[in-house]
């Protein structure tokens, strides 16, 4: 790579970085508040948000990856522009193509560093999102106690406890079970949720059992240690399956057609499977509409609004129907080769648009008027 290609090179990348690392800071703040419910009533918060934070970032980086392609070389363009540079390389002897050149190679990268993602980085931190998720939502101790608050773990059991304290113990505990004919309400100064033989129970210390007799009084029982079942019908979560974007390539490809939820999942695994070998070809498609649509054309006092608005409709256009036809071949699995002939489409068109007339014959032709306009 010459002096000029890394020079063009460093003036799209620059952006690139700034532009990935702004849309990922603003989707990740989006995707905290969407789980800050989870998150804030976990006792392990502060690590869990970072982590599951750090976990997000491969998907996100995937999904603004192409236009974030767009955005730098549309900027790095428009600059190069509005400050002659494109001129004084085009009086230098420079050809379109060779300015063209170091952003299809960075545009190629950014889709090989897509593909990667795609492929192997996202499953897999994906899939490690989703069980932190799952383990913090049957956290029973810290996804259904509140402190100060009344819950309802089953039907006719109530739990009050004033405090939550460090490992789990909860404090000062309040409980009524109308499970049985006759009501009973458990009082003790300490306790933990835990499970006993796959069963989810409390451990009580230090209080007090009443329950109504016959005669209309209450029969009062101090203990120790007591341990309150909470019965099979505890509402845990329900069963955990691997959605689409978090399982890996193969299991895409070839789902397990013994599980009823792969057999109805089917079409939708193979849209999942193209849309991530086809995506990355959208980085390179949507620069190369950023180099036809401003790099291509006389040069303009006025700047080039007009011609960044009309390669932005297209980009958009194109992205969104990207977008679209992944979401219609889970409908129909025929148009998954769609997925390919949407970016290779732009990407033959935008090529062949690029280069328009001669570089030795536009040079002749547009030296002097960049001359007289400058």
């Amino acid at each position: 790579m010459n002096t000029v290609s890394a020079y063009v090179f460093r003036q799209v990348l620059t952006p690139l970085l700034a532009i990935l690392g702004a849309l990922a800071a603003i989707a990740i703040l989006t995707q905290g508040l969407n789980q800050l419910d989870i998150i804030i009533g976990n006792r392990n918060a502060g690590f869990a948000f970072v982590w599951v934070t750090i976990l997000a970032l491969p998907q996100l980086i995937s999904l603004i990856m192409p236009m974030a392609v767009f955005i730098a070389v549309i900027y790095a363009l428009n600059r190069m522009l509005s400050e002659s540079e494109v001129a004084v390389m085009f009086g230098a002897g420079i050809s379109r193509s060779a300015i063209a050149r170091p952003i299809i190679q960075l545009a190629t990268l950014a889709a090989l560093l897509h593909l990667v993602i795609n492929v192997v980085v996202q499953p897999i931190t994906l899939a490690a999102r989703r069980d932190i998720y799952y383990s913090l939502q049957t956290d029973i101790a810290s996804s259904l106690i509140r402190e100060g608050t009344f819950t309802y773990p089953t039907d006719k059991l109530t739990l009050y406890a004033r405090e939550r304290g460090g490992g789990g113990e909860l404090r000062d505990l309040l409980i009524n079970d109308a499970r049985q004919h006759t009501p009973i309400t458990y009082t003790a100064r300490a306790g933990a949720i835990v499970t006993i033989n796959g069963r989810p129970s409390i451990v009580l210390r230090d209080g007090q059992v009443q329950r109504p007799n016959r005669d209309g009084g209450v029969d009062v029982l101090d203990f120790d240690r007591y341990v309150l079942q909470m019965g099979q019908t505890f509402n845990e979560p329900g069963l955990f399956f691997l959605k689409p974007s978090d399982r890996t390539l193969y299991s895409l490809f070839f789902p397990d057609m013994t599980s009823h939820y792969d057999q109805r999942n089917v079409n939708a695994f193979l849209a999942e499977a193209h849309a991530r070998l086809s995506a990355p070809l959208l980085s390179i498609a949507l620069a190369l509409i950023a180099l036809a649509g401003v790099l291509v054309g006389e040069f303009r006092r006025g700047g080039y609004g007009r011609r960044i608005m009309i390669a932005s409709v297209v980009a958009l256009l194109a992205r969104l129907g990207a977008i679209g036809i992944q979401a219609a071949a889970i409908d129909d699995p025929r148009l998954n080769a769609a997925q390919y002939v949407l970016p290779l489409a732009v990407i033959f068109f935008a090529s062949a648009w690029l280069p328009g007339r001669s570089p030795r014959r536009k040079r002749r032709e547009l030296g002097p008027s960049v001359l007289a306009e400058a």
